[in-house]
């Protein structure tokens, strides 16, 4: 480079002639297909099953409540429509309703955009407003509705009336070390009693994984280094995306856990590929197990157990953690077998599992 300000680098001179040459403010047609390619390969299946779902039932709401087709962007009034017809609100009278006229509502349900008629979870509401509003902010160019002054203050207000109310979104059932027990006992020796035994014990001794986690480890991923002890690297998960190799991300199969593992190794005979896999008529295994596949593990053994309570796959993550406080296992190492970064996400369940050993409960009593 010259001895003088100059910005360009200069190089020496290069043609490939048979390449035709882009512009390099704007993506060419090819290369914008790619990065949406390559964002949909690094997103989370779950995640983009959710963000479909929400914005077919805008698009299926819109075209009911508007008779027409859902048009970006959204208008402002629709967005605040949208909210009263879901969001439930107290009259005068003391009265719970929304705006949802009932036939538009029997209309979405009968269309599978709707599990059950009536007001949704304030959770489900604040999902639908943050996809459509993720939506507009990645086209370029396009006002976001969900962030005009009026929508953000009715959201805000929303959310507040809900509080007050005692409208708190409620977390599954923990699976503890008791109710897990009993699942495991409905578990028996056959190639779907094995497995599921697996399932359980794996999902839930390895540091309550997450079910993406579970269906994702691949043979290749483990290591044994005893009888019926295992170590395998989770690779990609919620807290490493990019699936970087990283120390903590190792995490111990053993004990109880170990010798489930083995037993379905042993009888399933697989060699290669994921460990779980989904099993047919005869016996027959089959294709990959789907992380769906896992939380209705759950409810079907806690139905078999004759359980009370909310159990789904992430009852083996919550319970996990609250069993480990209940145990007094201290939190950094609670962490290291989780894979939490947040101690505030994980100490809610610490908290949970440990309140009842809190020695200041018992200031009053005489023998502590």
């Amino acid at each position: 480079m010259s001895g003088k300000k100059n910005s360009q680098i200069e190089v020496h001179e290069l043609v490939v002639s048979n390449v035709a040459a882009l512009s390099p403010d704007a993506l060419a047609p090819m290369a914008q297909q790619a990065v949406e390619e390559l964002i949909s390969e690094g997103s989370s299946a779950n995640t983009d099953a959710s963000y479909r779902a929400a914005l077919r039932y805008w698009a299926a709401w819109y075209a009911l409540r508007y008779r027409q087709p859902m048009k970006l962007p959204v208008p402002v009034p629709a967005v605040v429509q949208f909210i009263v017809d879901h969001a439930r609100r107290t009259t005068n009278s003391g009265a719970r309703i929304s705006e949802l006229p009932p036939e538009i509502d029997a209309a979405l349900v009968a269309g599978g955009y709707k599990a059950k008629p009536g007001p949704m979870a304030l959770t489900t509401l604040n999902h639908r407003l943050s996809v459509l509003s993720s939506l507009h902010r990645k086209t370029p160019g396009m006002e976001n509705p969900c962030g005009d002054p009026q929508v953000r203050e009715l959201i805000a207000r929303t959310r507040r009336a809900h509080a007050k109310r005692g409208d708190r979104p409620r977390g599954k059932a923990a699976l503890t070390l008791e109710p897990l027990e009993q699942l495991v006992a409905t578990c028996d020796d056959s190639l779907k009693g094995l497995r599921d035994r697996a399932v359980l014990l794996v999902g839930w001794a390895s540091g309550g994984r997450r079910r993406s986690e579970i269906v994702g480890i691949q043979i290749e991923d483990l290591r044994r280094i005893g009888p019926n002890e295992y170590l395998f690297e989770l690779g990609a998960s919620k807290t490493n995306q990019s699936g970087i190799a990283q120390a903590e991300d190792v995490k111990p199969i053993v004990g109880a856990a170990g010798e489930a593992l083995a037993a379905w190794l042993a009888a399933c005979g697989l060699t290669a590929g994921p460990v779980f896999r989904a099993i047919g008529k005869g016996g027959k295994l089959r294709g990959p197990l789907s992380a769906s596949a896992v939380r209705a593990i759950v409810k079907e053994r806690s139905l078999l157990a004759g359980l009370a309570g909310d159990f789904s796959a992430h009852s083996l993550r919550s319970g996990f953690v609250t069993e480990a406080a209940r145990q007094q296992i201290p939190l950094g190492e609670t962490m290291a077998m989780t894979g939490h970064r947040s101690v505030p996400t994980v100490m809610r369940y610490f908290r949970a599992g440990s309140v009842a050993q809190s020695r200041a409960a018992k200031l009053f009593d005489k023998d502590k």
